[in-house]
């Protein structure tokens, strides 16, 4: 597809984010799952719930876009930080080290996701949709708040790790 103009990145970076978000609603009960803090379990099942309102949201904004797909496009991004996270999953780790690399893994995810939003509402900003840049700019800042969220869970958790 040849993008000619910025209404067409940010549709395309629109889509990105749509298979990003849902990507992410299907890894975080795993995570969940698999947490041994309830505090970091409580994290995630917190964030899915953020998440799910996320896809709501670009789903608002792609019914106000006519005749686009909003599944016609996957994050390969998403994709490979996700895939990386499953792996973790599968060593044999002790807990507190489990939950300390799913921290990073889940970060990883938030910076991929703080890049995108700013990009985008960026985008809805010179394109004249500043209803489009608001919903985005709200779930920009869930994002940095998941991410503080995460790096305060971490002190406690890397200590736990670095003694397990």
């Amino acid at each position: 597809m040849k993008l000619e103009s910025l209404n067409e990145l940010f549709i395309s970076e629109l889509q990105d984010l749509y298979s990003a978000e849902n990507m992410i609603v299907k890894a975080l009960p795993k995570m969940a799952d698999k947490a041994s803090s309830p505090e970091l379990k409580a994290a995630f099942e917190e964030h899915l719930q953020q998440t799910k309102g996320h896809v709501a949201r670009l789903d608002r904004i792609f019914d106000g876009i006519p005749d686009e797909d909003r599944d016609d496009k996957k994050c390969k991004g998403m994709e490979g930080i996700i895939k990386e996270n499953e792996e973790l999953l599968k060593e044999d780790a002790e807990p507190e080290v489990y939950d300390a690399g799913m921290i990073a893994g889940a970060q990883r995810v938030e910076h991929y996701e703080i890049a995108a939003y700013g990009t985008v509402r960026t985008y809805a900003e010179l394109l004249g949709r500043d209803d489009w840049a608001q919903l985005l700019q709200q779930t920009l800042d869930e994002e940095k708040e998941t991410d503080q969220k995460l790096n305060g869970l971490a002190e406690d958790i890397n200590l736990e790790a670095k003694a397990a």
